[in-house]
């Protein structure tokens, strides 16, 4: 059941927040785009501002499910298909994809976060998170996602932003 009515992304500490009536619930580490922050189609950056979960794809499949073009491919992720695919951007387990909300900024012409296909997704556990490695999604531990997945209702709001949160780092997770 769907619970957490926030969530908030920051580029700074490669955090993502959820909240619930104003309370941190969730606390995950993520892995950003490598080429910063950005909004431009092509750029390979993680865009910035208010954007909301648009679809929720991938219910019901295993985890570490391979997803192409937002469908599995009857492949689960393992050390043995990642070496004879090496390269590959490995879409994970579950996709949140995610929509801008402000035209002009990440809606729209050049700069649409929704046709840049940005999701949340999974992403092999042999990969670091708490630095910025991604094409512009944002990556998360399979079990991860899984769990937040299944929190996170469809047009959920999603700030994604450069600065750092401390006073949230201190927060205690209810």
């Amino acid at each position: 059941m769907p619970d957490l009515d926030f969530l908030h992304i920051s580029l700074a500490d490669q955090c993502l927040y959820g909240f619930a009536r104003g309370q941190l619930r969730v606390r995950l580490a993520v892995s950003t785009a490598r080429n910063g922050a950005g909004e431009l189609n092509g750029s390979g950056c993680t865009p910035r501002g208010l954007h909301q979960v648009r679809a929720k794809i991938g219910a019901g499949l295993p985890e570490a499910a391979v997803l192409r073009g937002r469908r599995w491919t009857g492949e689960v992720w393992s050390p043995a298909l990642h070496a004879a695919c090496p390269g590959r951007d490995w879409i994970l387990s579950r996709i949140l994809w995610l929509s801008g909300c402000e035209p002009g900024i990440n809606r729209l012409g050049q700069v649409d976060t929704f046709r840049r296909y940005i999701y949340l997704h999974g992403t092999p556990d042999t990969e670091p998170m708490g630095m910025p490695l991604s094409h512009g999604c944002v990556r998360l531990r399979n079990h991860d996602l899984l769990a937040l997945f299944e929190r996170v209702p469809l047009h959920c709001p999603v700030r994604i932003d450069e600065a750092a949160c401390p006073q949230w780092a201190a927060l205690t997770i209810l």
